[in-house]
């Protein structure tokens, strides 16, 4: 015997519900269910609004994240550019090594710091620029090519879009939970209302009472060994 299986998918969901909605308003003699169609329709449009948002948020999630990585990139590269130039300066002698420490930099080390999260980035980004602003206070030469404007610029386009990348997420977490929640909610109504498809078929003949709950919407699987059977019989 075929086994119920609820839908696994949104569009499935509501497929399920509106055959049942439109089975039972076209069904001549006896209603075989007793349902609120008002409240089942107003659900299904709550169900396919939320749908709508979660899907909409997504895509704008995943156009900002596009441009977000261009932007991650171009930070990294002056960022690192900018490390690089300081070391060299210090390398000939044009800066005192000691100096390093404005920017949060170990004198002695002359590699550039691990840049490939979007944490790493923010922290030396920060540091950078703190760094440079105070040589500069003190009298420092400024590091060109590239300068610290440039570098700001890059930095800071970067931590805006990261800002805003967190609000994108925020917002789709927030339209997923509530598309969850409803879900559940539909997945509810359609065990009670499978359930009373099939005892309002229970009398009839097993192969003919599965064609008519079939025809309500219930969704049936056959199993493994159900399947191979059909198949030989073929």
């Amino acid at each position: 015997m075929p086994y119920r299986r609820l839908p696994n998918t949104d569009n499935a969901r509501i497929r399920a519900l509106k055959t049942v909605i439109e089975k039972n308003e076209t069904s001549y003699g006896p209603v075989a269910i007793s349902f609120n169609v008002q409240k089942i329709n107003i659900m299904l449009r709550n169900f396919e609004s939320a749908q709508t948002r979660y899907k909409d948020s997504l895509e704008a999630q995943a156009a900002a994240n596009r441009k977000f990585q261009k932007l991650i990139r171009n930070a990294r590269l002056y960022i690192s550019h900018f490390i690089q130039v300081l070391n060299f300066c210090v390398i000939r002698n044009e800066i005192k090594k000691e100096v390093k420490n404005l920017y949060g930099i170990d004198p002695d080390n002359f590699t550039v710091p691990d840049l490939l999260s979007n944490d790493t980035l923010l922290f030396w980004g920060k540091n950078i620029i703190k760094g440079e602003q105070t040589r500069l206070s003190q009298g420092g030469a400024p590091i060109y090519n590239p300068t610290i404007a440039r570098v700001n610029v890059a930095f800071s386009q970067f931590k805006d879009a990261y800002v805003a990348q967190k609000t994108y997420q925020n917002t789709t977490t927030r339209q997923l939970e509530s598309l969850s929640r409803l879900r559940e909610d539909i997945d509810s109504v359609l065990i009670s209302l499978w359930n009373q498809i099939e005892e309002a078929f229970s009398g009839l003949p097993p192969k003919e009472r599965l064609e008519k709950c079939k025809e309500y919407g219930v969704v049936y699987y056959l199993r493994k060994e159900e399947k191979e059977k059909e198949t030989a019989i073929e």
